[in-house]
């Protein structure tokens, strides 16, 4: 009896892509498993192979299989798929060099340039993610999604009116691509002859999905508010913030709950001196709430020729979860017990990890700066992990943060920004936490007041840097010189010298604002 031969490797790569467009992975890992055991010599086999396993989450095993198409043939597809398993893998240096060694080169299509500049932004090269999004417009005008990326990329490059082109590209190509509406509003400020809110009032109209109606009624009451109806502009971010939090399951009760047992865990006794960190003084923690003014002063103290900003990391969390989690040992823990966990941790191995973790992010400078607002929960955790390490504290008017933190629409932090109700139960807690800090480890933490630092940069220049014990350099007063790409809120503000327009700007909404007002006024917090 004659065995059959196997088909040929293009039959079978057609089956592995066939099972993939059908949404059948298992079969069509299995057909590449044929096809890499009859044809071991075939490239492209290894490189679908790859790429199941990678959409598996199998990502050690996607890699070894990458490295072999690579070794067979080293083309920029293949490449570019190695560097997308590097980063999906968590190493964002291997992720690096391996996109770095591809910027600039011709690639075959639009979509190998969109894929390799979305590889380049992630890893922090801001400049060639650029370069690849346009070569990638130059060869497909008509992709909304490179001119949506590359006017996100231009506007962290300080590039205002680029970026309002492609958004315009982006709303022409595709209407309903929502966020580019919202993303132009915020790049300039608009005029009572330059606007966009006849086109937002009538794309409002025809909008069902509500999606799209909270980027679009963000998008209005930003340029209301820009040409001072200030009435109408508080109007449409309510109807935007009140959609936007009845489609979220939160209860605030459990963030406030987790402060005050924060609160009640840490305790003075704690800093005594009996536990013992890691001795490492390369790290400043820029804290605060959101829309505070944190990109300000780490823009001043990244202006600093022996200072990285690293960005907004998360790796202080991710890596005290990682130790809570070892010590439960596969118990799930409730949001209580995971606090009272966190003070059985060995914070030396917390601070020595963390700085482990954080070193992709990193060049070569000696000091870097992780401004994460939301690590004032762990002010004192940090303290405990790494004591050589400078903290800032950035606050600012309560009502005018809580008015920039209600317009802002973010993207997944802060669910307690929707509801004016909401938000003042959790500034309150915020502020008794802040003071808790204070008053257990006093002296850590420096205090800097945003309305300060606009009225005297340079001399809250100098107190920021007598804390972080850094030599003056007159570079951190023409932080807005600075041409290093902002990923956050405030990437065009920090680009330009020092305003005060953005100070007592609740006032506008003092009639809106009053019950939260007087809520933050009965929690003993004074707002003017």
């Amino acid at each position: 009896m004659t065995a059959t031969a196997p088909r040929t490797r293009e039959q079978l790569a057609d089956r592995v892509t066939g099972c993939i467009e059908a949404g059948d992975l298992r079969q069509a890992l299995e057909a590449g498993q044929e096809l890499n055991r009859h044809y071991p010599d075939y490239a492209y086999g290894w490189y679908l192979a790859s790429w199941l396993l990678r959409k598996t989450q199998r990502l050690p095993d996607a890699l070894r299989t990458i490295d072999r198409a690579v070794a067979l043939e080293p083309s920029d597809r293949f490449r570019v798929h190695r560097a997308r398993c590097l980063l999906e893998a968590g190493d964002m240096a291997g992720a690096a060099a391996a996109a770095g060694e591809l910027r600039g080169r011709p690639l075959a299509d639009a979509v190998l340039h969109g894929e390799l500049a979305t590889l380049l932004y992630r890893v922090g090269d801001h400049a060639g993610a650029l370069e690849h999004y346009s070569a990638a417009i130059d060869l497909d005008q008509g992709s909304a999604e490179f001119h949506f990326n590359r006017a996100a990329v231009r506007r962290y490059l300080g590039d205002a009116a680029g970026a309002e082109q492609d958004f315009d590209a982006t709303i022409a190509l595709r209407p309903d691509e929502y966020e580019a509406y919202n993303g132009r509003a915020q790049l300039r400020r608009q005029t009572a002859t330059r606007n966009h809110v006849d086109q937002l009032r009538e794309t409002i109209a025809r909008t069902r999905t509500p999606a799209g109606l909270i980027q679009l009624h963000y998008a209005l009451a930003k340029e209301l508010e820009d040409i001072e109806d200030y009435p109408a502009s508080f109007a449409s971010l309510r109807q935007g913030a009140t959609l936007k939090r009845s489609l979220m399951r939160y209860d605030v009760a459990t963030d406030l709950g987790i402060i005050d047992r924060i609160c009640q865990v840490y305790t003075a006794d704690r800093f005594d001196g009996r536990v013992e960190g890691f001795d490492n003084a390369e790290a400043i923690f820029v804290i605060g709430m959101p829309r505070t003014g944190t990109t300000l002063v780490e823009r001043i103290l990244g202006s600093h020729p022996d200072v990285c900003a690293a960005g907004e990391l998360n790796e202080f969390a991710l890596e005290l979860t990682r130790q809570v989690s070892a010590l439960a040992a596969g118990r799930t823990l409730s949001r209580s017990e995971f606090v009272d966990a966190t003070a059985r941790i060995n914070f030396k191995a917390l601070g020595q990890r963390y700085l482990e973790r954080v070193r992709p992010y990193r060049d070569r400078r000696p000091v870097f700066i992780d401004k994460l607002p939301f690590n004032y929960l762990y002010a004192g955790l940090i303290h405990l992990a790494l004591p050589g390490a400078k903290i800032v504290s950035v606050r600012r008017n309560p009502l005018d943060t809580c008015y920039a933190v209600y317009k802002q629409l973010f993207k997944d932090a802060y669910p307690f920004s929707y509801d004016l109700a909401e938000l003042g139960k959790y500034y309150a807690a915020y502020d008794r936490l802040m003071r808790h800090w204070d008053a257990v480890m006093p002296g850590v933490v420096l205090t800097v007041h945003y309305e300060d630092v606009v009225a005297d940069v340079r001399g809250q220049a100098q107190r920021l840097l007598q804390h972080c014990a850094l030599p003056w350099d007159e570079r951190c007063v023409r932080f807005h010189e600075n041409s290093r790409a902002s990923t956050t809120a405030s990437a065009l503000q920090v680009r330009q010298p020092l305003y005060d327009t953005s100070i007592g700007r609740w006032r506008r909404y003092a009639d809106q604002l009053e019950p939260l007002r007087l809520q933050l006024t009965a929690a003993g917090i004074a707002c003017d």
